[in-house]
């Protein structure tokens, strides 16, 4: 497995800015420039309850580095030999509220309602060349479980994930359900054939009496019952459409639905979309036997269409209570460049490769994975526009407005914008 791992800055932060203030580093820096971190609290006690109320101040002190400097601070939590990092920009505090202080904890590796001793450190980025790091302190953290974990040891395999006969290397995960001994699989299948397995492993693996398991291309729900060593497959999706969407109201020509991907983290099923003023509905396996919509009532599924404004969404479909929400957000992330299937854009390009949000980590890493690429270069940019795009800076873990060379493979490939890096994982 090949990682690579690199650093990213805006690309509107200016290249010349960086170069001007490494010459200036370089010759005037006072050493003994320092800054000291200090903490808001002592013990905090997340509640889940509490979404959105400031729980931790991190405020630290304005180094005297002997100049003018452009630095750029982050907020670096310890527990045991993990960390991360948190982009503070330019100023000299940091608020964090419930929810993002927990999303760090977790990341951490605290355990819900188990006090624990987080250290805090400041890191100062003056260049690529100069660094200041703080003082260390400490304050007890109770963080609170968010996820769930519907892992099982099953796991679904063969031709009919690649399409290749001879691909039977890609595993997909099956979730435990609320029965016993139950478990399921959401995939979307190529004609081939399958089996189940566990621990990814062949020492024991179930098919139909004891054979591969046939199936033609689409979406399913496959559902394995370790008791009886039943394996059943049924069509299976949820999609969005509406005039509020790119696909619009389905007609003869219509498109598949924009299709939602099951979260397992939360048992709910989610869809990243740009919407246009208008309305929606959910719809499952692209048809209208079956469809939700709005009742005049406030997050409860009914009949009506659901009226929307403009803007990018999470869009969240909980079938368990008949709920959904859109959550706005800033930008919707892809993919570009000649090591792509898409290439760079043009007039007709179609729209960029989509990155998701990785949920089982935090609403600012988004993924995009078994992603094949070719030799070549490939940029990140939002909304399938150049106004905001990243690159590589051609400094070692730096990015600035440069294109990202790539050797060819299959990559699963993320991009953090709380910690400003990207990485590429070969498979």
């Amino acid at each position: 497995m090949k990682i690579i791992l690199n650093k990213i800055l805006l690309l509107f932060v200016a290249a010349t800015l960086l170069a001007s203030c490494d010459k200036e580093v370089l010759t005037e820096l006072n050493p003994n420039a320092e800054t000291t971190v200090s903490l808001s609290a002592s013990d905090v006690v997340l509640d889940k309850e509490a979404a959105g109320q400031e729980v931790l101040t991190v405020s630290w002190t304005d180094p005297d580095y002997g100049f003018d400097a452009a630095a750029a601070y982050k907020v670096v939590f310890t527990a045991g030999e993990k960390s991360e990092s948190i982009a503070a920009g330019t100023n000299l505090s940091k608020v964090f509220e419930t929810v993002q202080l927990n999303k760090v904890l977790l990341k951490l590796g605290l355990k819900g309602g188990i006090p624990t001793e987080v250290s805090v450190q400041i890191q100062v980025v003056l260049s690529a060349y100069h660094n200041l790091s703080s003082n260390s302190t400490s304050f007890t953290a109770t963080a609170y479980v968010d996820k769930l974990d519907l892992s099982s040891t099953w796991s679904l395999i063969g031709s009919a994930i690649t399409g290749d006969d001879a691909g039977w290397g890609m595993d997909l995960p099956l979730y435990t359900t609320n029965i016993p001994d139950v478990f399921v699989a959401y995939v979307t299948l190529l004609d081939g054939k399958y089996k189940i397995r566990k621990d990814k492993s062949w020492d024991e693996s179930y098919g139909i009496d004891g054979a591969d398991i046939v199936i033609t291309a689409g979406s399913y729900k496959i559902t394995f019952n370790f008791n009886t060593k039943a394996i059943s497959s049924e069509e299976f999706s949820w999609g969005i459409v509406g005039d509020a969407t790119p696909i619009g109201w389905p007609g003869d020509t219509t498109p598949p639905d924009a299709k939602f991907t099951y979260d397992q983290y939360s048992d709910t099923w989610k869809v990243i979309i740009a919407l246009k003023d208008g309305n929606i509905k959910f719809r499952q396996n692209n048809d209208w036997a079956l469809n939700y919509g709005y009742s005049g009532v406030e997050g409860i599924l009914g009949g009506d269409d659901i009226p929307v404004t403009a803007g990018n969404y999470i869009v969240t479909l909980d079938l368990n209570k008949l709920e959904y929400t859109l959550e706005k957000i800033d930008h919707i992330w892809g993919v570009v460049g000649d090591a792509t299937p898409i290439g760079w854009p043009g007039d007709t390009t179609p729209p960029d490769a989509k990155l998701t949000i990785d949920f089982s980590a935090s609403d600012d890493v988004w993924v995009i994975r078994n992603f094949t690429l070719k030799d070549g270069n490939i940029k990140f940019r939002a909304d399938d526009d150049w106004g905001v795009n990243y690159g590589y800076s051609g400094v070692e873990g730096i990015l600035g407005g440069d294109d990202i060379p790539v050797t060819a493979g299959t990559y699963d490939i993320f991009l953090n914008l709380s910690e400003l890096t990207y990485e590429l994982i070969e498979l």
